[in-house]
């Protein structure tokens, strides 16, 4: 690879500034550059690499899995380097499947709620009859009450106050079992619940589940354009592990 490039010129190479590339060196993220007699580090076009693998795996997977996975596929074995890599690809995969069964839910629940008629009483459920249908546990339900994303009846009775749940807190615990597999967390999921209920109708939840789409589709791109810079790096020498 040649050793022989200034801090600047892997700066103008990598598009990170020359405090970003020292910092990334400390962090381990690319390999230690050595010093030259005059005590300036030279790089090479390894760091170069490195560099671009480095901004591709951290918009794919965020910077701190992208910092902790540049410094260990320098140091695992091979395999087990190839490895990490591909579960990236897993996770994303996974990722985007759970988005498009979500979408797909609510659409079903929108397409329901076009057709159904007045709710009547016999179209409640029980709170063990939801948590069956949906396959959670009645906690959770409970939990997304307290977090304000269900909003159960209370009746009275002669073992006391039970949860009932009518059609729109139905749809409302169905939404927010689509959007949870979906990977949302409960602040998004309770925003999304609040622009629901608002609207009277699931445009807005659709239109953040294909903005979710596209977002994971940049995040493959870019693992896929990390690719041959990764699998260059994981062909290399082993380094020793980072202390």
């Amino acid at each position: 690879m040649g050793r022989g490039l200034s801090t600047a010129a892997v700066s103008a190479a990598s598009g990170y500034s020359v405090q970003q590339i020292r910092d990334l060196e400390a962090l381990g993220v690319i390999t230690r550059a050595p010093r030259a007699a005059n005590g300036y580090r030279r790089f090479s076009r390894l760091h170069v690499r490195e560099l671009r693998a480095y901004r591709e795996l951290a918009t794919a997977v965020g910077p701190v899995r992208a910092r902790h996975a540049m410094r260990e596929i320098r140091v695992l074995p091979r395999g087990r380097a190839a490895a990490l890599v591909n579960s990236f690809h897993v996770a994303l995969d996974r990722e985007r499947d759970a988005a498009l069964a979500a979408r797909q839910a609510l659409e079903m629940i929108r397409a329901e709620a076009a057709a159904d008629a007045e709710p009547a009483g016999a179209d409640s459920m029980t709170i063990t009859e939801l948590a069956g249908a949906l396959g959670v546990r009645a906690s959770t339900l409970r939990f997304w009450e307290k977090a304000g994303l269900v909003r159960p009846e209370r009746v009275t009775g002669r073992a006391g106050a039970a949860r009932r749940y009518p059609l729109p807190a139905i749809r409302e615990a169905r939404i927010t079992a689509a959007l949870r597999a979906a990977g949302y967390r409960i602040p998004d999921v309770r925003e999304t619940m609040a622009a629901v209920r608002h609207l009277h109708d699931l445009d807005d939840p659709l239109k953040a589940l294909d903005s979710h789409v596209e977002t994971i589709t940049r995040r493959t791109l870019a693992l896929l354009r990390a690719g041959t810079d990764l699998a260059d790096i994981i062909a290399g020498p082993r380094d020793q592990p980072v202390r």
